[in-house]
């Protein structure tokens, strides 16, 4: 049950914004879903002085034919207009789809029409999907053999949706209404077995909930209200009937008035009785309710049109130069489900529209829509318990947990402790902290940590750190990576860098063949080619590469690096980002030079530091890149899908030995680092779901049987043609990464290049989300993303690679 949203479903899907559209929820079921329909209905309809459209839709019922809600509404608003003698509404009612055994009986399928000529008013009502035995949609689909995808719902729902806007084409916004009626209550499965939350949730349509009045309706009306904004839906108002028990009271001050809370008049309980004057006494309810759901309509659409306008004033964006954003260049989000955003686009037809996350939102998401929910949940459940407790000297279960997982998993076998933070980029501060004392004692600088912590010898500590590499944006974690555009005057006047930075050899795919490409100073010119080509990518991480006549090579260079760096400063920690530098442009590092690396630091009790913010958990198809390199670090920094993107935390691991650097005596001895938010509970209970949900093959079907690897998510034959393209310069491709750089030269190349933006425009027009690293633009999706959604992303930018390619020939 917990795969049924497909993340594909919701590719394609829009929700129109041309007129007002509203989901109908009950807190349980019996509370009178169908009734507050009809009114809605009449109030639209027998109210208006111009002609109106109104459509009812029934995406699930079940009871069927002997129950139909569709058909109350039509029935209702086909004695409402007897009634009052109106002959300028016209009204039609539909089923779609039955079981197949059902094929034989008649569908139903009801007509009246108003008067010829006169610009009648019209009423549409369809049921989708329909059942015999009147129970819950999931029984009746199992016991009736008439099982329905999420994903099919969802489709039949949206062509509805369109039938509103071609219906109300020159017709003003509030002259066409749309209500979907759900069944049930609020968390009642749907025929698959999800839960009807959940399962509308792409469209995130705005909410009237009909509460419950009866004793106990407060309770049952609350829970169904926090089920609903738990999971970012907007209820608009809550409405319910009159059973003299004045529940509005406790609602309206549970929401404290922000929303509004509407009372029925008593329903007639004699079944003889028609309802029509009951209907005629609840007028001014419905019309009152009516006007609620298009004022909040109007005041959607107005706040989505203004808000670029808004942020272009008052925001400043990082990484982005705001006189280069183009009128109509800012994205307004209104929410997102799983890994897509939702989009407005103020088109010809205004719309929320899907928008795949493509960039993982810099880096960091991972979980698809039903994980979204849980870690919501985890999070309103953590945030309740705990809120924020301060953390020196205390324990609370969502910081145990998490570090007991962190050791199981990522630090699995080297790591023995867990140092908690807020953001990746303090992370790598803190591990340097910890890789300088380290050396301190080791070589010593400093006096064992028994003695006197003040009595230190004035050394100048710099790192050995590789070229193009991108460790955070804070002072020290700067210092750290090599000279780059992030770290210019313009950027940073206080840089020095601090660290002996290394030209390493890279990794990447050109027309299906993977190569290394070695810089000129490892004087490398002997080897035989088989040395630096592979036919394919796992040769390139395999463990006898180590016995390969490029390993001495790589070994004399680094020693020969090391051996010639004199002065009064030491190296004094290796920090590097394993296999895959990511800021830096996407480059794959060859495992087997970081791994000599290693190696050659080790024999001088140099430290390692492992930055894995971005390569960890699953990011490349491992859960740590120390399986990919086959060497472990001394330090190691994560963060980004730790908690799955949903909130910042990070993580700095390390061994015993580091940490027994640090025991002494004296309070200055210790770790005088901190933060207030440090392992703050409802990161670390993220954390702890996140983990564990990426790494089940029960909640992540990507992942291998033996529970190590993820599976391949990047098609071979897409992947050898767009590597083969006659715009492509180099593709890297491993895990959830898929990186291209286009071919460029001068100021088309590089990190301030805009030679990529045409093609990622008309990529976000394919409903793909990017953004580049100048002339290098990557894929990412998520640990749990199937193979069928990454086909489909290299699919669209392939072909818009070939209108590129074109346009710059």
């Amino acid at each position: 049950m917990l795969r049924k949203l497909s993340s594909s479903a919701s590719q394609s899907l829009e929700l129109p914004l041309s007129h007002p559209i509203y989901l109908i929820w009950g807190s349980n079921t019996g509370v009178g879903k169908t009734l507050v329909s009809a009114g809605i209905a009449a109030s639209s309809l027998l109210s208006s002085p111009s002609p109106v459209k109104f459509h009812y839709f029934k995406p699930l019922q079940t009871g069927f034919p002997s129950d139909s809600d569709a058909r109350f509404v039509f029935n209702t608003l086909r004695h409402l207009r007897n009634r009052k003698n109106l002959f300028s509404l016209s009204a039609s009612n539909c089923v779609l789809n039955v079981p197949p055994a059902s094929t034989d009986r008649a569908k139903e399928n009801d007509m009246f029409v108003g008067e010829e000529g006169s610009g009648s008013s019209e009423l549409i009502c369809k049921t989708l999907y329909a059942w015999e035995e009147a129970v819950s949609p999931h029984l009746a689909a199992e016991r009736e053999d008439f099982a329905v995808k999420d994903s099919v719902v969802l489709e039949s729902l949206h062509r509805c949706f369109r039938e509103v806007v071609k219906s109300g084409v020159g017709k003003e916004r509030s002259e066409v209404m749309c209500v979907v009626e759900t069944a049930g209550g609020v968390a009642s499965p749907g025929p698959s077995g999800s839960l009807q939350c959940d399962l509308y949730r792409p469209f995130r349509i705005p909410a009237i909930l009909v509460g419950d009045g009866r004793l106990g309706g407060i309770s049952g009306t609350i829970s169904a209200y926090e089920s609903l904004t738990l999971r970012g839906y907007d209820v608009v108002a809550i409405v319910f009937e009159d059973h003299g028990l004045l529940n509005e009271g406790p609602l309206l001050s549970y929401v404290r008035n922000k929303v509004p809370v509407l009372v029925l008049p008593p329903v007639p309980k004699d079944p003889s009785n028609d309802l029509m004057e009951w209907f005629e006494g609840s007028h001014d309810v419905f019309s009152n309710l009516k006007e609620i759901m298009l004022s909040a309509y109007f005041e959607r659409i107005k706040k989505l049109h203004e808000m670029p306008s808004k942020a272009r004033d008052i925001i400043w964006w990082p990484f982005t130069q705001h006189k280069l954003v183009p009128d109509g260049g800012v994205t307004v989000i209104d929410s997102r489900c799983g890994e897509n955003f939702a989009v407005f686009k103020a088109q010809k037809t205004e719309v929320i529209a899907p928008l795949f996350d493509a960039c993982a939102s810099w880096w960091t998401q991972g979980p698809d829509a039903i994980l979204q929910a849980e870690l919501a949940r985890e999070m309103g459940y953590t945030a309740a318990r705990f809120g924020h407790v301060m953390f020196p000297e205390n324990v609370h279960e969502p910081a145990l947990r998490s570090a007991e997982l962190l050791l199981d998993g990522v630090g699995k076998g080297w790591a023995s402790r867990v140092y908690f933070s807020d953001n990746g980029s303090t992370a790598i501060e803190i591990a340097l902290k910890m890789a300088f004392r380290k050396f301190s004692l080791e070589h010593g600088l400093i006096f064992d940590s028994h003695e006197d912590a003040t009595n230190e010898r004035s050394t100048e500590l710099m790192v050995l750190a590789l070229q193009r590499s991108y460790h955070g944006d804070t002072l020290g974690a700067m210092e750290a990576q090599a000279p780059s555009p992030y770290t210019g005057f313009l950027q940073q006047p206080w840089y020095t860098g601090r660290g002996l930075f290394l030209n390493p050899p890279s990794v990447s795919m050109h027309k299906n063949k993977w190569s290394i490409s070695i810089p000129e100073e490892f004087q490398w010119e002997n080897l035989k080619l088989e040395s630096i080509t592979f036919a394919t990518r796992d040769e390139i991480f395999h463990r006898g590469r180590d016995n390969s006549e490029l390993a001495p090579v790589y070994s004399s260079y680094i020693s020969k690096v090391l051996s010639g760096f004199r002065g009064s400063s030491k190296i004094a920690a290796l920090i590097m980002e394993p296999v895959i530098q990511g800021s830096g442009g996407m480059h794959m590092v060859d495992p087997l030079f970081q791994r000599v690396l290693v190696n050659e630091c080790r024999s001088r009790k140099i430290p390692v530091i492992f930055d894995e913010v971005f390569t960890g958990f699953w990011r490349l198809g491992v859960e740590t890149a120390v399986d990919l390199i086959h060497c472990e670090p001394d330090i190691a920094c994560f963060g980004k899908l730790m908690t799955g993107g949903i909130i910042p935390l990070a993580a700095t691991l390390a061994t015993d030995a580091v940490f027994d650097s640090f025991i002494g005596e004296s309070k200055l001895k210790a770790l005088l680092h901190g933060h207030s938010y440090s392992a703050h509970a409802m990161g670390c209970m993220a954390a702890v779901k996140s983990i564990k949900w990426f790494k089940d093959p029960f909640s992540n079907p990507n992942i291998t049987s033996e529970g190590r690897l993820l599976k391949e998510l990047w098609d071979d034959k897409m992947v050898l043609k767009i590597s083969s393209h006659s715009a492509v310069q180099r593709v890297v491709v491993l895990g959830t990464l898929f990186a291209l750089e286009l071919k460029a030269e001068g100021d088309n190349a590089g990190y301030g290049s805009l030679y990529a933006r045409p093609l990622l425009q008309k990529l976000r027009e394919d409903g793909v989300y990017m953004r580049p690293l100048g002339n290098v633009i990557y894929l990412l999706c998520g640990p749990c993303t199937s193979p069928e959604i990454c086909n489909q992303l290299l699919v669209k930018l392939y072909e818009r690679l070939e209108e590129f390619d074109g346009c710059t020939n």
